[in-house]
């Protein structure tokens, strides 16, 4: 934990060069003349006020190439069958650039509504003409809606606002839980037991979740100052929720497949444990593999450098994604169902069936609330997946804290085998229970 800690301190330090809504780059004449417009980025306005500043570090040469930004009000795909110069007439707003800071206001929103910027110049629709061999222009962008104030100071875009907070009460809540908890889960891991790697790696992916949420925190809230934040802090909390969800994978996949396959061969009375065999090791290690393949090809295939919560699919890798969570769901609802079926005592079947929902609330929230996330707005549905998939999560995983750590449940089906189990001291030297 104090690598991780140390790791986090030296992104802060380190992590100053950024990209976001503050776009710096370079207005490419060639590549507006292969695009017919060269994309630049994308921002969700809403209400009144917004506004959309683009400061150029040669006016001059802008003038000279009769440069000009464009901005698209839903941008609709029809455009891409027209030809070059009626493509360029649709836009909404045309700004000249001939000056080296342009400050455009956007015209009132009745609801949030994406707009595009697309740069152009004299050359984009003369396709004979010989492009001059002039240095590219460099540019800066600004795209801000209206705070509560009404004044054009807020950098997140409607779709992001409001996940800087959510992120805050989140931090707040894993604090208070951590002061509450901490201790008693601390004395749990010491003791050992037949569930130890279980709660360890329980730990290890709640955790995670809580480094998940700090950095993405750090990140917002430096990018609601400045427009650009700290993508390497996004990146970061990523790797670490994309660390936690394989972990969850690995071991839940490894403790239902174990427990079937062990069946047939240990006692009744034998203690729930990770029963690892070789084929519950491959299954989960295929899953483990298949999940995180998945999470990076979704998570880097974006058009824009940009850091999106990848729990808000909308690639062929998240659509993969989804469907795999959805056939881990029935793959553990088939075993559990099995071992159930088969179960006599009612306390391990209570322990199984409890075991389920927490297994079926991990895989299960990100496809449901993908799919409720059709009936919500646009600019509601990433804040509807993200904060959802979030917050189930991480019941589930207090579901299974609980179950695991429960005198009343596991603690009395354990309590069947005369094997010590953990919150238990052992029989062998005759003193009490925990």
């Amino acid at each position: 934990m104090s690598r991780a800690l140390a790791t986090l301190v030296v992104v802060v330090l380190l992590g100053l060069e950024a990209f976001g809504k503050s776009v710096t780059g370079l207005f490419k004449s060639e590549v507006a003349r292969q695009q017919n417009g060269q994309f630049i980025t994308k921002f969700m306005y809403q209400g009144d006020a917004g506004l959309l500043v683009c400061r150029l570090d040669n006016s001059a040469l802008a003038t000279e190439k009769e440069s000009r930004l464009l901005l698209y009000q839903d941008m609709d795909s029809d455009l891409d069958n027209l030809s070059c110069p009626e493509r360029l007439a649709k836009a909404r707003l045309t700004i000249p650039l001939h000056e080296d800071e342009h400050n455009q206001s956007i015209p009132r929103q009745s609801f949030p509504t994406t707009w595009q910027a697309l740069y152009a110049d004299r050359y984009t629709c003369q396709r004979g003409a010989v492009i001059p061999h002039h240095a590219d222009l460099s540019f800066t962008l600004l795209m801000l809606n209206a705070d509560s104030a009404g004044n054009p100071l807020e950098h997140f875009s409607a779709e992001e606002a409001g996940l800087h907070s959510f992120y805050f009460l989140l931090l707040l809540v894993y604090f208070i839980a951590c002061c509450i908890y901490c201790r008693p889960v601390y004395q749990a891991l010491r003791k050992g037991g037949p569930m130890h790697t279980v709660l360890k790696v329980l730990t290890t992916a709640l955790a995670l979740q809580g480094c998940s949420a700090l950095c993405s925190y750090i990140h917002l809230a430096r990018y609601s100052r400045d427009g650009t934040g700290i993508p390497l802090m996004g990146s970061l909390a990523e790797f670490w929720d994309m660390v936690s969800q394989v972990s969850m994978l690995y071991m839940l996949l490894s403790l239902c497949v174990g427990w079937t396959l062990s069946r047939g061969r240990k006692p009744q009375s034998r203690p729930l444990q990770w029963e690892q065999t070789p084929a519950s090791t491959a299954v989960a290690v295929c899953g483990g593999v298949v999940q995180g393949a998945l999470l990076l090809w979704e998570q880097y295939s974006e058009s824009e450098s940009q850091h999106h919560s990848y729990h808000v699919q909308q690639s062929v890798a998240g659509l993969l994604l989804i469907a795999l969570r959805v056939g881990l769901a029935l793959l553990l609802a088939s075993v559990l169902y099995q071992i159930i079926s088969t179960e006599r005592s009612t306390l391990k079947r209570d322990f199984y069936l409890c075991f389920a929902k927490g297994c079926f609330l991990w895989f299960l929230c990100h496809p449901v609330l993908f799919l409720l996330s059709a009936v919500f707005n646009e600019h509601q549905r990433e804040k509807v997946v993200t904060v959802g998939v979030i917050l189930c999560q991480s019941i589930a995983v207090v579901v299974l804290y609980q179950l695991f750590l429960s005198r009343s449940l596991y603690w009395e089906v354990s309590s069947l085998s005369s094997v010590s189990l953990p919150l238990t001291m052992s029989r062998t030297n005759h003193r009490g229970r925990y």
